[in-house]
């Protein structure tokens, strides 16, 4: 009788160690599911308006995806690829170059590549209805410059983005090499935190011309209201590269439902208010699959911007 007491005590005792090594890891589990997802973009400026639209995203991407998320600013393009690197950022709404450099260190995957509106080329207006996988980038001057062609910007003073930008900074300086200007000796470059700083030099005649993306002058008139963009500046040059548009970039061990929900919540945008506002934080009009393909010239630019 006692040994049998023995043994049923003993078999209760290993279920009891079973039920709780199963309820750890069912906790563990829990834990990793409920873990936030952490989200992370460059603001197209600096001037605060975009931190106050993190919170409004945040609750819009937890409610599609069902999970907690936080949503931070990248200071710059460095910090972003960064932020990919060391795992810190599970999601990133990432500017090419930004991308390239993620993607070289395996640290992000592009599950979707942003629309943005098309630009006629001569006008520089939108053309109405139809949209664009990718862009080019512009060197703007004042409308009364004496500049009328690359070869006039030597000796000129040029406001560029980032070094890791690519319409405002590697694009421009690999075609201007290629053009026979040497951008470290003919041309003073002065770096500046965001794209209206950039237009606001050349409009009050600290810089002479600037780099940007096609169409800035239209995304950014609501800024210039005394100012009208087109009347006062013009587009010197558009690069004859063609830059993708912004990734959306999760890292590449992410669990694959979880990026099916990411892939369907941003190309369900378009079809409510709340995710066009989201959307319109980056100009970006829809989302389509991303080629990674595309991608690859971005790389080879950013090679040839840094010999």
């Amino acid at each position: 009788m006692k040994k049998l007491i023995k043994m049923g005590w003993m078999a209760a005792v290993l279920t009891l160690s079973v039920s709780l090594l199963v309820a750890c890891g069912n906790k563990d589990n829990g834990k990793a599911e409920d873990k936030a997802l952490e989200v992370q973009f460059v603001p197209t400026n600096n001037d605060g308006s975009m931190q106050a639209k993190t919170k409004p995203f945040a609750e819009y991407l937890s409610k599609k995806l069902d999970r907690e998320v936080n949503v931070t600013l990248a200071t710059d393009y460095s910090t972003i690829v960064e932020a990919m690197a060391s795992g810190k950022v599970d999601l990133g709404i990432m500017p090419p170059s930004a991308y390239v450099q993620a993607r070289k260190q395996d640290a992000a995957k592009a599950l979707l590549s942003s629309q943005l509106v098309k630009y006629n080329e001569e006008t520089g207006l939108p053309e109405e209805g139809e949209l664009s996988s990718s862009f080019k980038g512009e060197i703007l001057v004042r409308a009364d410059s004496d500049i009328k062609e690359l070869a006039d910007l030597k000796g000129k003073k040029i406001a560029t983005l980032s070094p890791n930008s690519a319409s405002g900074y590697i694009y421009p300086i690999v075609e201007l090499r290629e053009a026979g200007i040497d951008t470290n000796k003919d041309v003073t470059l002065t770096v500046v935190n965001d794209l209206p700083s950039e237009i606001t030099a050349v409009l009050n005649g600290q810089q002479d011309a600037a780099f940007v993306f096609q169409g800035a002058r239209n995304v950014f008139a609501s800024k210039f209201a005394d100012t009208d963009l087109f009347k006062d500046l013009r587009v010197l040059y558009l690069t004859e590269g063609n830059i993708p548009n912004d990734a959306i970039a999760v890292q590449p061990s992410m669990d694959e439902a979880l990026q099916e929900k990411i892939k369907e919540a941003f190309l369900a945008m378009p079809e409510d208010e709340a995710g066009k506002e989201a959307m319109s934080m980056w100009s970006h009009l829809g989302y389509g699959e991303a080629n990674e393909a595309d991608y690859d010239t971005v790389e080879d630019y950013n090679e040839k911007a840094a010999e």
